[in-house]
């Protein structure tokens, strides 16, 4: 865990760059343990073979689709569970188990708009984000949109806080980022932005301050 300085930068940030899953967003990753104790597999089997950068990053990137991400991760698992139909079926359900927006951040969010600064959502993301968005009601709580798979670019390259900055209409060194991964925290630092590794609710008047409200 890194250390943070809880002091606000001398100039406040004009726009907040915020990030989807672990802030705005959180999955219980254990939703799919009956699933997964149901075909004899580890918790976590299927998690952690969608996670395998090799694989997450074609989808993070645009360069393959959920639905050919998920069949990749069925293809994986097609010898544990008897077949390729079988994996597929257990992929699929065990993407049926959501998480939830953290309603606090999303309070937040709509509090910095309120007070005038810009507000972008900052996401390693996959083609359907729109989807993803469309069934927590999220888009309008957000100025811009930033998707890696839209953009064919993902976090941490310094070319995704780029053309965040861009989406935003704000120069990167008034801009806020907010994340839960260190290295996308100090991948954005690089670029000139001001960043801060999420840890909850209780980060909010640091948050405040370096907005200026």
């Amino acid at each position: 865990m890194t250390t943070q300085a809880m002091r606000a930068p001398k100039q406040p940030a004009s726009a907040l760059l915020i990030d989807f899953e672990g802030v705005v967003y959180r999955r219980d990753v254990s939703a799919s343990a009956p699933i997964e104790e149901r075909h004899g597999l580890e918790l976590g089997t299927v998690n952690g073979i969608g996670a395998q950068w090799g694989r997450l990053r074609q989808a993070l990137a645009g360069e393959v689709s959920r639905a050919e991400w998920l069949d990749g991760i069925a293809h994986a698992l097609a010898d544990r569970v008897g077949g390729l139909e079988p994996a597929r079926a257990l992929v699929a359900e065990a993407q049926q188990h959501h998480g939830a927006v953290d309603p606090e951040v999303l309070a937040f969010v709509d509090e910095v708009r309120a007070a005038g600064r810009r507000v972008g959502l900052a996401a390693n993301a996959m083609d359907d984000f729109a989807e993803v968005l469309a069934r927590y009601d999220l888009a309008d709580h957000f100025d811009v949109i930033v998707n890696s798979a839209e953009i064919g670019i993902h976090k941490p390259a310094p070319e995704f806080f780029k053309r965040a900055s861009m989406a935003i209409e704000t120069p990167p060194n008034r801009c806020l980022f907010v994340d839960d991964d260190d290295r996308d925290v100090r991948a954005a630092r690089a670029v000139g932005m001001s960043a801060y590794r999420y840890n909850g609710p209780q980060d909010f008047p640091y948050l405040r301050a370096a907005l200026g409200l």
